[in-house]
C-alpha cells in the first residue's frame, strides 16, 4: 500500500534522526572545548623551527645563544594563541626548571641564562625582569581560562601575587607603579628608574580584573604620567626617572658614567607603540595614552622607516629601524586611523621576508620576529584583547 506524504516524511526523519543526533553531539563538543579548525601560522612555525629547541628553550642566536625570560614569556603567549598546548607545557617546564629553581610558586624567573666564561650553561643574572614576569603570569591565567586547566590559573595567580610583592612599589609624585625588577632600579632615596615598555595595558587590565584588590589599576594609571612627562619630544623613551620629577633617563647601567649621554628611545621603547596599538581602545586609559606619544606618528607622516634611535630632544640618531620596528608601529598607526602610513609599514615588513627561512630581515633576528609575531598575529585576527584584557583567540 502506498504511503501517505505524512507517513513518508516521518519514516525519512526516523532514518536520519541518528545522523542529526551525531552531528548535534559533534557541534556540542566543538562549542564546549573550542575545536574550531586552527589555521596554520607560518611565521610561528618558522620561528619555532629556528628559535625553540625540543626542550622548550627559546634561543637568541644574535646574543651568544642565550635565553631570556622575555623570550620564554612571549613564546608561551604565542603558543596559547596557536592552541599549541604541547609546546606551551614545554616552554613552561623549561622556564620553571632552569630559571626558577624548579618552582615558580617560590621564585620569579631569572632573566638571563646562557654560557658563562668557564663554559657552563647556567643562569647568568638571577634578577627577574618584570615584563617577562607579567607576560608569563598573563599567559598562565589565560591558558587556565581558555584550556580550562585550573593548574595554570593557580600558578598564574601565585606569580601575580609575588610580582605585586616584589616588583610593585609606591613612588612619591607618581603613585603605585612597576619596577623593572626587584633589584637595581632604585639608585637613591628619591629616584626610581622605570621602563614604560614594561606596562602593556591589556595585561595590566586583566590583572586588575583577576585581582580586584591588587595594585594593578594604579600601575596602569602610572603609565600616563610616565609617557606624558617622561617622553622626549613626543617619542617614547627606553627609560624614565621618577621621583620628585619625572623625566627621560639613561639606562640604569649608565647612571654612573661621566659622559653627557642623552636618554634615547629605541629597542625597548618601540614596544610602547605596539602595546598601545594592540590594546582594545576601550581599555582603561588607552585612548588618552595614544595621545601622549605623538612623535612617532608625526615622524612617519613624512618618513617611510621608523627611527632606530631618537634622543630626548627628538633628534634622530639612527634613522633606519629594523623590520620589527615597522611591525611594532603598524597597530599603533591603525589605532590612530593613519591607514596609509600603517600600510606602508606592513608593506615594508613584508618586503624584508626571507622566503627560504620564513622569517623577516636579512638575519632573521630573534627580536624582529617577536615584534612581527605580535603585530601580524593581531593584524591577521589570530588574537584580540577585550577591554578588560581577556584574550580572544580564533580557535575558541
Amino acid at each position: 500500500m502506498a504511503l501517505t506524504n505524512r507517513e513518508s516524511f516521518h519514516r525519512r526523519i526516523g532514518r536520519t534522526l541518528p545522523g542529526f543526533v551525531a552531528i548535534g553531539l559533534i557541534l556540542g563538543c566543538c562549542l564546549e572545548i573550542g575545536c574550531r579548525a586552527q589555521q596554520p601560522w607560518p611565521l610561528w612555525e618558522s620561528y619555532t623551527s629556528r628559535m625553540i629547541d625540543s626542550q622548550g628553550r627559546v634561543i637568541d642566536h644574535s646574543a651568544q645563544d642565550r635565553t631570556t625570560s622575555e623570550g620564554q614569556s612571549y613564546a608561551m603567549f604565542f603558543a596559547l594563541v596557536d592552541n599549541d598546548r604541547t609546546r606551551f607545557d614545554k616552554l613552561l617546564n623549561w622556564t620553571e626548571v632552569n630559571l626558577a629553581g624548579g618552582d615558580l610558586t617560590q621564585h620569579l624567573p631569572a632573566w638571563s641564562w646562557g654560557k658563562n666564561p668557564d663554559g657552563n650553561w647556567k643562569i647568568l643574572d638571577h634578577n627577574p625582569a618584570a615584563d617577562a614576569d607579567l607576560w608569563i603570569a598573563y599567559s598562565l591565567l589565560e591558558a587556565g581560562r581558555l584550556w580550562r586547566e585550573p593548574r595554570y590559573d593557580k600558578l598564574g595567580t601565585v606569580m601575580l601575587a609575588r610580582i605585586a610583592q616584589q616588583e610593585v612599589v609606591y613612588v612619591p609624585g607618581l603613585g603605585t607603579t612597576l619596577l623593572s625588577g626587584p633589584v637595581g632600579f632604585h639608585p637613591d632615596e628619591s629616584t626610581w628608574l622605570l621602563n614604560p615598555s614594561y606596562f602593556p595595558p591589556p595585561v595590566l587590565a586583566r590583572f586588575a580584573q583577576a585581582m580586584p584588590r591588587g595594585p594593578w589599576d594604579g600601575v596602569l594609571d602610572s603609565l600616563q604620567p610616565l609617557l606624558e612627562q617622561g617622553s622626549g619630544a613626543g617619542f617614547a623613551m627606553d627609560w624614565v626617572a621618577a621621583g620628585s620629577v619625572i623625566r627621560p633617563s639613561v639606562p640604569p647601567s649608565h647612571l654612573a658614567s661621566a659622559s653627557q649621554e642623552m636618554p634615547i628611545g629605541s629597542y625597548d621603547a618601540i614596544r610602547v607603540y605596539l602595546w598601545l596599538g594592540i590594546a582594545d581602545p576601550d581599555t582603561r586609559g588607552v585612548h588618552a595614552l595614544l595621545g601622549k606619544v605623538p612623535g612617532m606618528a608625526n615622524y612617519l607622516k613624512s618618513h617611510v622607516t621608523p627611527p632606530e634611535k631618537v634622543d630626548s630632544n627628538g633628534t634622530i640618531i639612527s634613522p633606519n629601524g629594523p623590520p620589527g620596528f615597522s611591525a611594532a608601529v603598524y597597530p599603533y598607526l591603525q589605532a590612530l586611523g593613519m591607514n596609509s602610513q600603517a600600510k606602508a609599514q606592513i608593506d615594508r615588513l613584508a618586503a624584508t621576508k626571507d622566503p627560504s627561512a620564513g622569517l623577516y630581515g636579512r638575519d632573521g633576528s630573534y627580536y624582529d620576529q617577536n615584534l612581527a609575531l605580535f603585530a601580524t598575529g593581531w593584524s591577521e585576527q589570530r588574537y584580540r584583547f577585550d577591554r578588560d584584557g581577556r584574550l580572544r583567540v580564533r580557535w575558541k
